[in-house]
């Protein structure tokens, strides 16, 4: 290479050189940002860019500029040295920059440190004096001024943390004190408002992320198009708890509210999947275990004969409850307990519900009582009814949060099913049959793809799972999938009911006691002569006689001829 051509080469590559633990870009590469509008650009490992920002309006006292990536790390920082306390570095990163008086330009850079290009979008905006600042009072995290929403997540529940406003100020003015009072003319008059916003199921694709981040990003368009959950105060602690949806593309964001000025500030919106987007267990593209659809898809073969046969074949529905009530509190009782693999807990929750279905079919057997048999069966019913009423917006409720308050009430809706349908039991067990036995496949639906409808229940066992679920607030979306596996889940239950009740119009509302009839049988097979069944061996000596068979299958044959000594 030629000396020209080397120079041409440097002066267009960016240099990272590390200072002890500091390190420093140079960067030769410039991209222009205009207020309000978004910019997608991609960067790269060893090529971090210098944004820059002109013609500044005057009345602007501060910008918010963030970037969003899907997965991968970015960084953005006010000066090429990457300090802890001037950048910030995660897939959802942002910065506040206060301006000074007569300030029209701004600069700042951004980088990753990832070895894949990553693809970006950012975007840059604006506020007044009168505006509230995001993250204007932050004691917790990094940065000075911190507009961004911190997201941790595992199985269980997602949490957003976030530090407290600030209210606004003029260029060149010092800023309100955060702890100086708790009057109206402090930051104490804000308020916060916690929005949500769901990706379209099924679609992990980073496309579609980038585009409906557009739509969380501006006070407007976040009051327009995402689902308000909750308001702070200045007085409570500024951190929220989601229900997990593994899978599901989530957004979050803040607004600040001045009620005394009203005037709102967005912070940085936050995304996740609540799943990992690298290669291996738990990942975003490996979600639905084979354990787990082996499982369902056999649980709602079971399910959807009990929808249309189950009172029909009395001791196969008993089987079925059995199986989901053991099964239930057997698998909370080894996860509380046990840190064995999930794969072994459903094969021992298998193992246990249908040790607990054949228990309950043992116990009508034998003893023959209806009302346990029904109080069984109608508490199932009640549970899932149950499950629903907390699945609605009543479940967020804040007397919900509390531990004692929701079992009490869970247990009272479901404890109430069986009582009032106490003089119609035939009914009762009908509609146990095509209500549990249309959702069980729902429940192998969702072990395929992704639906909302199986967090009915999933819901009620995390609380049972977690302690600390019960602050999470339980909002899942409800998009199209959700509306044809209702419409299908409907159908099957009215058509198992229906189908049910037209079948056994005339007949016995139960089946007889099955051990009087095997008593009675018995007797009448030994005072009853004439009965071929009379004369049948005893089951101790047929057992004998079956033994004796197979013993003689491996005799050796005798050889023919005589065996014994001759007579002298």
């Amino acid at each position: 290479m030629t000396l020209g051509g080397l120079h041409h080469f440097l002066s267009h590559i960016v240099f990272s050189r590390e200072i002890g633990a500091i390190t420093v870009f140079t960067s030769k590469s410039l991209i222009e940002f205009s207020v309000g509008k978004f910019r997608y650009f991609e960067l790269n490992r060893p090529f971090p860019e210098e944004a820059v920002l002109h013609d500044i309006s005057s009345n602007v006292t501060f910008l918010i500029f963030q970037i969003h990536s899907q997965y991968q790390n970015t960084t953005v920082s006010f000066s090429p040295t990457l300090l802890s306390n001037a950048s910030e570095t995660g897939t959802a990163s942002g910065l506040v920059f206060i301006l000074r008086p007569e300030q029209s330009t701004c600069t700042w850079y951004l980088g990753t440190s990832g070895i894949e290009p990553v693809q970006n979008m950012a975007i840059l905006l604006s506020y007044s004096e009168r505006d509230p600042i995001p993250g204007g009072c932050n004691l917790e995290f990094d940065l000075d001024i911190d507009p961004n929403i911190y997201l941790e997540y595992n199985f269980f529940e997602t949490t957003i943390k976030f530090a407290p406003a600030n209210l606004g100020y003029a260029r060149g003015v010092d800023p309100p004190p955060c702890d100086a009072g708790m009057d109206q003319d402090s930051r104490w008059r804000l308020q916060y408002d916690v929005y949500q916003y769901f990706l379209p199921e099924n679609d992990l694709t980073e496309e579609m992320l980038l585009k409906h981040l557009q739509r969380m990003v501006s006070v407007p368009q976040v009051k327009a198009n995402a689902l308000k959950v909750v308001t702070l105060t200045a007085n409570d602690k500024t951190s929220v708890s989601f229900s997990s949806l593994p899978g599901q593309g989530v957004i979050y964001n803040v607004i600040v509210w001045d009620p005394f000025l009203n005037t709102s500030a967005a912070y940085v919106p936050a995304h996740t999947y609540a799943c990992s987007f690298e290669a291996g267990e738990g990942s975003c593209a490996s979600l639905g275990r084979v354990s787990s659809k082996v499982f369902f898809t056999l649980f709602a073969l079971l399910g959807f004969f009990v929808c249309f046969f189950g009172h029909r074949f009395w001791k196969t529905e008993l089987f079925f409850i059995g199986f989901i009530i053991m099964g239930f509190f057997f698998y909370i009782l080894i996860t509380r307990l046990t840190p064995i693999k999930y794969d072994v807990h459903l094969i021992l929750t298998a193992v246990a519900g249908s040790v607990g279905g054949m228990f309950l079919v043992a116990v009508w057997w034998r003893f023959g009582i209806l009302s346990i048999c029904m109080l069984c069966v109608g508490l199932v019913l009640g549970f899932l009814i149950s499950s629903v009423t907390f699945f609605t917006p009543l479940g967020n409720l804040k007397i919900f949060h509390d531990d004692g308050v929701f079992w009490v009430t869970f247990s009272c809706i479901a404890i109430l099913i069986p009582v009032v349908f106490m003089g119609c039991l035939r009914i009762l067990n009908i509609l146990t049959c095509g209500v549990i036995g249309s959702y069980s496949v729902v429940l192998a639906v969702g072990s395929y793809l992704s639906t909302s409808l199986s967090y009915i229940t999933l819901n009620v066992l995390k609380r049972a799972l977690n302690k600390d679920f019960h602050r999470a607030f339980t909002n899942v979306p409800f998009q199209t999938n959700d509306f044809i596996i209702l419409a299908v889940w409907g159908m099957l239950a009215v058509s198992g009911i229906t189908l049910q009740i037209r079948r056994e119009r005339g007949r016995p509302f139960f089946p007889p006691h099955p051990y009087k009839l095997w008593k009675q049988e018995r007797e009448r097979r030994v005072t009853n002569i004439l009965d071929p069944s009379y004369h049948i061996p005893p089951l101790r000596e047929r057992l004998y006689g079956r033994l004796t068979q197979i013993k003689e299958l491996f005799q050796k044959e005798q050889p023919a001829g005589e065996r014994t000594p001759l007579l002298l």
